[in-house]
C-alpha cells in the first residue's frame, strides 16, 4: 500500500493573518480604492433597459393600486348592506 501522508496543521495556518494597522487616511484611500475597483465590475443597464424597467414598475404599480380600489369599492358595499339591514 501507498504510504499516506501525514497532514498537520500549524497554528499560522489559522491564525489570522497578521496586518499591521493602516492610519486612517490610508484606510480611507484603501476603501476609496477598492471602492472604485468594485464599481468598475458592474454591469451598468441601458438607457432602453431602465426605461423598460421603469415602464413595467409604473404599470404593476397602477394595477395594484386599481385591485386595491376594487376590494376596498366591494367591502365598502358589503358594509353598507349590512348597516342598512339593521
Amino acid at each position: 500500500m501507498a504510504k499516506e501522508k501525514a497532514v498537520t496543521t500549524t497554528t499560522n495556518a489559522v491564525k489570522k493573518e497578521d496586518v499591521k494597522k493602516l492610519s486612517f487616511g490610508k484606510r480611507v484611500a484603501k476603501w476609496l480604492r477598492e471602492m472604485k475597483s468594485e464599481l468598475k465590475k458592474i454591469i451598468w443597464p441601458t438607457a432602453k433597459q431602465t426605461t423598460n424597467r421603469t415602464v413595467v414598475a409604473l404599470v404593476v404599480m397602477a394595477l395594484s393600486a386599481i385591485v386595491i380600489w376594487g376590494f376596498d369599492e366591494i367591502a365598502s358595499l358589503i358594509v353598507n348592506a349590512i348597516l342598512s339591514l339593521t
